[in-house]
């Protein structure tokens, strides 16, 4: 990394219990698969992936349970401060529960060692989520980023300075999404005047200017500017950045050219793009991340059996419902041309209501509106009897389609890779 010639390729992820939903394997995949092609593409450089652990937030109720196969298994603790320095208290249950649901077999050893490894042997989060995903893309060269760090805050010192003194971001970040919003764009997050956090041993709190000192949120800690610009040099570990300035932090560390995430992601990079050039830190290319659906063997063939594409799947199941009945049904459910006929018919008779007074005009259109609404009913009740005469398959095919969108939802914001790796074991990380 130290070399002129070498670049990262960056993504960033919360620290997600046993890897939490699959699109976190997404992300480090995207990535790797770009710096291989890269490397193809540019011997004579170097491409390093990059996975940077998200240590410094706070938010542990979106980061402590995974599902496995429709269960939810969670880590019951209190929380505060920075997710990545709580201690891994409590996760022996955790592994004793997940390890009586997988059931016995080689791949479900594997998994509970390496949850054991990672989660038992580890003091705190931040350090096992880095054993695990190390143990997980070890092959593939990532390096894994704890932003958590003296030495890299450090580096940061300058940048959290101009934050406390000129108030860069938000003045340019303003600016930016309000001309964003004049073409549509929805403001992903709202920039305030200091967009950093205090940080300390269960502590992670904003801070606020007021009456010419700086206070940190719900807590009776207070700086004078002097005093508070001396501790950034004292203790840089102390400042972290929230998710305005991360972004910058992340690029101001790394040789980066491109970060990868999801499309929330991205949209609120967006906003940051003349906040980088007021503070001439080149801004990287944004790429949307890879997103999957893992589909079965046997559920491919069901699925040919049912006449049924894959993409149809995506839909509403009421939509898919009604448009797998349409496809199914020998009689055409579908009234237009009904409906034309009808229409043709009362042209005539509102031709002859322009030639009277207008009560009958209004009579008659009453009349089409009731025979329209007459055949709309009648085709509800067409498909309805259909759908009952077709049953068998239409629940065939929605048994597919809850069983790989679990909830309704995409599968790779549900489940976790372990349901996976029990059915394919190294090949989920290699195919």
């Amino acid at each position: 990394l130290a070399q002129p010639n070498t670049f990262t390729v960056t993504t960033g992820h919360q620290l997600n219990l046993f890897t939490g939903p699959l699109y976190f394997l997404y992300k480090i995949f995207s990535v790797i698969n770009l710096a291989e092609q890269l490397q193809k593409r540019y011997p004579k450089a170097q491409f390093v992936p990059v996975y940077w652990m998200a240590t410094e937030d706070h938010d542990f109720d979106e980061i402590n349970y995974f599902n496995f196969q429709g269960r939810k298994f969670g880590w019951d603790r209190s929380s505060g401060g920075a997710v990545g320095e709580l201690t891994t208290e409590g996760l022996e249950d955790v592994l004793q529960v997940f390890t009586k649901a997988m059931g016995p077999g080689d791949r479900a050893t594997h998994l509970a060692k390496l949850f054991e490894r990672a989660y038992v042997r580890h003091q705190n989060l931040a350090d096992a989520t880095r054993y695990l995903g190390n143990e997980l893309f070890k092959a593939y060269g990532l390096v894994i980023v704890d932003g958590n760090d003296p030495g890299l805050k450090t580096s940061f010192v300058p940048f959290a300075k101009k934050e406390i003194t000129e108030h860069l971001s938000h003045s340019h970040v303003t600016k930016t999404t309000e001309a964003l919003e004049q073409v549509g764009y929805k403001k992903q997050v709202h920039p305030r005047e200091i967009n950093l956090f205090y940080l300390k041993a269960g502590l992670r709190e904003r801070i606020v200017e007021k009456d010419e000192q700086f206070h940190v949120n719900d807590t009776q800690i207070s700086f004078s500017r002097e005093d508070l610009l001396q501790e950034m040099e004292i203790h840089p570990e102390r400042f972290s950045p929230n998710a305005l300035l991360r972004p910058l932090y992340q690029e101001v560390i790394l040789p980066n050219l491109c970060y990868t995430g999801g499309g929330g992601e991205l949209a609120y990079w967006f906003q940051l793009k003349d906040y980088f050039e007021a503070v001439e830190v080149p801004f990287p290319v944004l790429l949307l991340r890879n997103s999957v659906l893992l589909v079965d063997k046997k559920y491919g063939e069901k699925l040919e059996k049912l006449e049924m594409p894959l993409p149809k799947l995506f839909l509403k199941q009421l939509q898919l419902t009604n448009e797998y009945t349409h496809q199914l049904s020998d009689i055409d459910i579908d009234f237009s041309a009904q409906r034309k006929h009808l229409q043709q018919q009362f042209e005539a008779l509102h031709d002859l209501a322009t030639r009277t007074d207008r009560s009958f005009e209004g009579a008659v259109a009453a009349q089409e509106k009731k025979q329209l609404n007459g055949l709309d009913h009648l085709e509800k009740r067409l498909l309805k009897a259909q759908k009952r005469k077709l049953a068998d398959r239409i629940q065939r095919l929605l048994m597919i389609q809850d069983a790989l969108f679990p909830g309704q939802s995409l599968q790779e914001r549900q489940s976790n890779f372990s349901e996976f790796y029990l059915e394919y074991g190294d090949r989920l990380f290699s195919a």
